[in-house]
């Protein structure tokens, strides 16, 4: 595994705010396992207020339901580190913003809280992109990941997989 550090991160997300600015989108983020990190080394570029709308941290289950409309069945029935919540929290981070693409990320940093089913360095991420002719409906997919080492590995793993998955989306959609 490759230390994913500061510089890193900043290049991934100066990278991102240069194909949103061409693109003309809006961005929204939905977090939980990362905190609020993705939103902070976004916002951390001078400008980012032409292209990124806003960020949910949602950390508790009662969070993503209030915030972003999880149902509470969801939650019940899959777990907050879930294909079925990610995914939800992206369309519902779509639907609460005035973003074209969003991204959402859940999952078990650690060093405790994981499961024989979810492990520690289990994250789900899911990405909604805005269908231009009907704004309440979306396109979302999610894939999930293993990462290892301790929290701020985890997390910065988290953060630096969210930043390439944007910028894969942003090429997917030409």
């Amino acid at each position: 595994m490759d230390r994913i550090d500061d510089a890193m991160l900043a290049s991934l997300a100066q990278k991102l705010a240069n194909k949103m600015g061409k693109a003309g989108q809006r961005l929204s983020v939905a977090e939980s396992c990362t905190g609020g990190w993705l939103a902070k080394i976004l916002t951390d570029l001078s400008g980012s207020s032409v292209w990124f709308d806003r960020g949910f941290v949602t950390y508790s289950n009662q969070s993503k339901n209030e915030m972003l409309g999880v149902s509470e069945a969801t939650l019940e029935e899959t777990g907050a580190v879930s294909q079925q919540t990610v995914e939800a929290m992206a369309e519902g981070a779509l639907l609460n913003s005035n973003a074209d693409i969003s991204v959402a990320i859940s999952g078990i940093a650690g060093p405790g809280g994981g499961t024989k089913d979810k492990p520690v360095g289990l994250v789900w991420f899911g990405w909604a992109t805005s269908n231009p002719a009907d704004k309440k409906h979306s396109m979302v997919n999610s894939i999930s990941q293993q990462f290892s080492g301790n929290r701020d590995e985890v997390r910065r793993q988290a953060v630096a997989y969210a930043l390439n998955g944007l910028l894969k989306q942003l090429t997917d959609l030409k």
